[in-house]
């Protein structure tokens, strides 16, 4: 059956330079050339050219008057992003304008697309496999160098082709199983247990590098859930405050001002920070100053990164005790604040409650001294490993690592009967069950409510 031509707003809907109302289908260009009067009356659907871009008014044929100068392009299939007929008219970026040649579009015979119906579509015509399809909504969210980097990477296709790799040495696999059982005769299985395992061995250990970047590709796409923990003025919400350079959280000298957390963002460097400012952690008689310790304690307990401000001008106590009790385990920062003052911690107390190894840095969120270094000491404690090397891949999406667990469990399986000597016939299920495992990260043999479920998250227009 015909697939309906769709149409929708492919810039953002706010009032902008340039707006494009993006149509794709069967009747792509029918619909445009019965909107669009060309400056050139020698243009028609007979000698328009593909990939080029033409001046003109759309024209409102409903009451005969222009409505906008625009362009237009017509984009021939296959060699369009859909992989079907497109037409963009690219005119001015007034929302009302957009709507208006929207309105004038659907009036023609399209229907608004539903969110990430252009690339569903272009993934169902084969121009894009999934994992591909999916970068290109990373690539629109993405908030950090590194993100658009590895967006970049994905779209590109470096993520497929490993997998696509992967499969291929899979089914040679299975394939020479199935020939040497219906042809002992002529293939001969003799010691080729011992060869598949030396295989599978460099397989697994492929998957288990993929597998283990998903926690930096999750740093990545999210950004570091950052909290901010120390004792009541101790300059957290200064601190807050110097990251970001604005007031947002409130300072006072009065203790306990800070009740309930605070939520802003911050790039440092090509590193997105989630940061969270805490209440003061200490023994407290007011119900709603514990209310809001406690939830510091259970902010601070889910971060991947720990920043405890201690102020450096008053001596340690058990509150600071109850504190290093909760992020011990922790990825932490500290941070000796108020270093413009008369310093009554040292960095042997505070190693000697962590550990040897802790990071501390020398800090005045008034005077936003130690910024630079703690920027720096962020970087190289997150990002100095496998991030860093464009030719990585990283994973950045769960649905992605599970599937890669799944053909790693597939492929432990295969090892195990192996090891116990069963015959080559055994292999073959769970080879295929690894093969098609890897096969739903790129889409093939993906059911049709996941299609759905991916392509529902997307922007309108793309």
């Amino acid at each position: 059956m015909e697939k309906e031509t769709i149409a929708a707003i492919a810039t953002g809907l706010s009032d902008s330079g340039v707006g494009i109302i993006r149509i794709s289908g069967d009747e792509a260009l029918n619909i445009g050339l019965r909107l669009f009067k060309f400056k050139n009356n020698k243009i028609s659907g007979e000698n328009i050219e593909s990939h080029k871009m033409y001046y003109g008014n759309v024209i409102d044929s409903f009451l005969d008057k222009v409505v906008d100068e625009a362009l237009f392009v017509y984009m021939k299939s296959p060699k369009s992003y859909t992989g079907e007929d497109v037409v963009e008219i690219q005119c001015h970026g007034g929302v009302f304008v957009m709507k208006k040649i929207l309105e004038l579009v659907i009036k023609q015979g399209a229907r608004m697309a539903e969110p990430g119906e252009f690339t569903k579509r272009a993934f169902l015509n084969n121009k894009l496999d999934l994992s591909r399809a999916e970068a290109v909504m990373d690539l629109i969210h993405s908030s950090n160098e590194m993100a658009l980097k590895s967006s970049v990477s994905q779209l590109r296709g470096d993520l497929s082709l490993k997998i696509r790799d992967l499969r291929e040495k899979l089914i040679y696999e299975i394939a020479f199983i199935e020939s040497a059982l219906d042809d002992p005769e002529h293939i001969s299985l003799d010691g080729y247990s011992e060869d598949l395992r030396d295989k599978l061995n460099n397989i697994i250990k492929e998957l288990n590098k993929l597998i283990n970047s998903a926690t930096d590709g999750r740093l990545i796409k999210e950004g570091i859930k950052t909290v901010i923990v120390g004792k009541p003025n101790a300059g957290k919400s200064s601190l807050l405050n110097a990251l970001i350079g604005e007031d947002r959280a409130i300072v006072t000298d009065i203790a306990g001002t800070t009740r309930d957390t605070l939520e802003e963002t911050f790039r440092c460097k090509d590193i997105t920070l989630n940061i969270i400012d805490t209440a003061g952690i200490r023994d407290t008689d007011d119900f709603v100053e514990r209310i809001g310790v406690d939830k510091a304690k259970k902010f601070a307990a889910d971060a991947d990164l720990v920043l405890y401000v201690v102020d450096s001008s008053v001596s340690l106590d058990n509150n600071d005790k109850d504190i290093i009790e909760v992020i011990k385990d922790k990825k932490t920062i500290v941070l000796l604040n108020k270093s413009d003052l008369d310093t009554l911690v040292s960095e042997t107390e505070i190693k000697e409650l962590l550990n040897d190894d802790t990071v501390i840095i020398k800090t005045s969120a008034k005077e936003s001294v130690g910024l630079d270094e703690l920027e720096k000491c962020i970087e190289d404690m997150f990002f100095s490993g496998i991030i860093n090397s464009n030719s990585e891949i990283v994973i950045t999406n769960m649905r992605h690592k599970e599937a890669l667990m799944e053909a790693l469990s597939s492929l432990n399986l295969v090892c195990g009967s192996i090891d116990s000597g069963l015959p080559e016939d055994f292999y073959s299920i769970d080879l295929m069950s690894a093969y098609a495992s890897l096969g739903r990260i790129i889409g093939e043999a993906v059911e049709d409510d996941l299609v759905e479920n991916i392509f529902s998250k997307f922007c309108m227009g793309k």
